[in-house]
């Protein structure tokens, strides 16, 4: 999958030739992104990057989710995927992350509006959730944009470095969406 978001924004499944930009932006990212997310406690080298990414190849050939870079221009700036599909219940769960110094120019807002169109009108689901820190006020202000509704506190749901998280989980329903939003 790759997807033109505007002009010079660009979504872009994950492949063996990323490793080392997305090593490379962890590194960069590593304390801006471990205060909310446990994989750069677990990205050392390249070739954990490399797994990650072998990884996530294997889930998206499995239907079961995968991630994308998010490229502005040539540089890649972040990252969005799919936590999990569940094709039964016709559901998915989408996580994204952004470099700190690109935050606060909608770029995540931009992705996921792309993202939720996929879900709904190509993949034919039709539920999304988006799980977030309770404090993570940046991150939980994108699923409050887009029109997601706020459906409760999942307590302690997920373990991070050495303690549990509660997590704020939103929803949005195919007949809920608003492209124009």
């Amino acid at each position: 999958m790759r997807r033109s978001v505007d002009e010079k924004l660009r979504i872009e499944l994950f492949n063996p030739s990323h490793s080392d930009d997305l090593f490379k932006l962890i590194q960069a990212n590593r304390d801006h992104f471990g205060e909310w997310l446990e994989f750069p406690y677990h990205t050392h080298t390249v070739n954990d990057a490399s797994a990650f990414i072998a990884g996530t190849i294997q889930k998206q050939a499995a239907g079961n989710g995968g991630w994308c870079g998010i490229w502005l221009e040539d540089q890649l700036v972040g990252a969005i995927g799919f936590v999990h599909i569940n094709r039964m219940d016709q559901t998915t769960e989408i996580g994204y992350y952004l470099a700190q110094e690109y935050e606060g120019q909608g770029i995540i807002s931009r992705c996921c509006r792309e993202i939720i169109k996929y879900v709904f009108e190509e993949l034919g689901l039709h539920r999304i959730e988006i799980r977030v820190h309770p404090d993570n006020t940046r991150s939980r202000n994108i699923p409050e944009r887009l029109g997601f509704v706020q459906e409760g506190i999942l307590r302690q749901a997920e373990r991070f470095v050495d303690r549990y998280m509660d997590k704020v989980i939103y929803g949005l329903l195919k007949e809920e969406w608003n492209p124009g939003l």
